[in-house]
């Protein structure tokens, strides 16, 4: 096995259990620095993994850039990259790390789009609450804006995740981290209204008696089922954006900086590793006020008559 290969064995290990990526964050970091692997044989044959400068990770960039990767692409690699040769100076593979100097390239982060509480109560208001479907579809909605989870985390939500006396859910995010969300009273209510009067009279599968969502069939509900309840219930309330499961959580988050909330316990609350990410709800919530002002002002409303 080449240097390269065992270097890039060694930090797989080291993603998985040291650092508890998920399998996917850790095939990706693998799979991008196969290509750096790749470019460097092909370029610089006798080339290791410390023989490496700046100029030639810049060569790789520039290499990769004419296969028109999205900036969002080239962001991930390049960050695949930086971390692997923190992990080689950690583990004294390397003394230099070239990618240290390593720029990052601008990305344009488009604005999710969200749903203001109004929209929300008026999809909500659609539901049929009649059935036991109804019911789930009521508690599951409910949950997942008042929480702003993941879909993943709703559907992977168990009955001993919740905390009811604490008013808290404990939920696995991505790198499979655990945290602690308030779970508000309305949607804790619906929660228990379905599992004590509804669930209990589904015959659940096997190793799915801890699953709090499920379907007629008693198996987990899947994402796919959550998207089409949603997607249901908007087009009969007449809202014309685009929806999906995440677009709760995006109004979730959207709702709590509008309301003032600390930008670190929203971070805290949907998992975000980095502030960064949780910095794009301040925008939204900039672009609501602009929104307001725009229409609300008297003088932009005489210009518009």
């Amino acid at each position: 096995m080449s240097l390269w290969k065992t270097n890039i064995t060694d930090f797989k290990y080291y993603l998985q259990v040291e650092k508890s990526l998920s399998i996917n964050s850790v095939t990706s970091y693998e799979d991008d620095i196969t290509k750096l692997m790749i470019f460097i044989e092909m370029t610089y044959p006798s080339k290791k993994p410390a023989d490496l400068t700046l100029q030639d990770l810049q060569a790789f960039l520039k290499y990769i850039s004419d296969f028109n990767f999205t900036e969002t692409t080239q962001s991930r690699i390049i960050s695949g990259i930086k971390h692997f040769y923190k992990f080689l100076i950690l583990e004294n593979y390397v003394q230099i790390n070239p990618a240290e100097l390593l720029e990052t390239p601008r990305i344009k982060r488009k604005l999710p789009v969200f749903l203001s509480v109004e929209e929300i109560d008026l999809i909500l208001s659609f539901n049929d609450r009649s059935t036991p479907e109804g019911e789930r579809n009521m508690a599951m909605l409910e949950t997942l804006y008042s929480c702003g989870l993941r879909v993943s985390e709703l559907i992977s939500l168990k009955l001993t995740n919740l905390h009811i006396n604490e008013g808290f859910i404990s939920v696995i995010g991505k790198g499979n981290k655990e945290r602690l969300i308030p779970i508000g009273k309305s949607a804790l209510k619906l929660i228990q209204n379905y599992v004590n009067n509804h669930r209990n009279h589904i015959a659940i599968k096997k190793n799915s008696e801890d699953m709090i969502f499920l379907s007629k069939r008693g198996t987990p509900i899947t994402r796919q089922m959550v998207f089409y309840v949603l997607k249901d219930l908007a087009e009969k309330a007449g809202i014309k954006k685009q929806l999906s499961p995440h677009t709760f959580r995006h109004s979730f988050a959207t709702h709590l900086v509008e309301g003032g909330a600390d930008l670190r316990a929203v971070q805290e609350m949907l998992g975000h590793e980095s502030i960064t990410t949780t910095e794009i709800y301040t925008h939204l919530d900039q672009y609501f006020l602009r929104e307001n002002i725009l229409s609300y002002h008297p003088r932009n409303r005489q210009k518009n008559t």
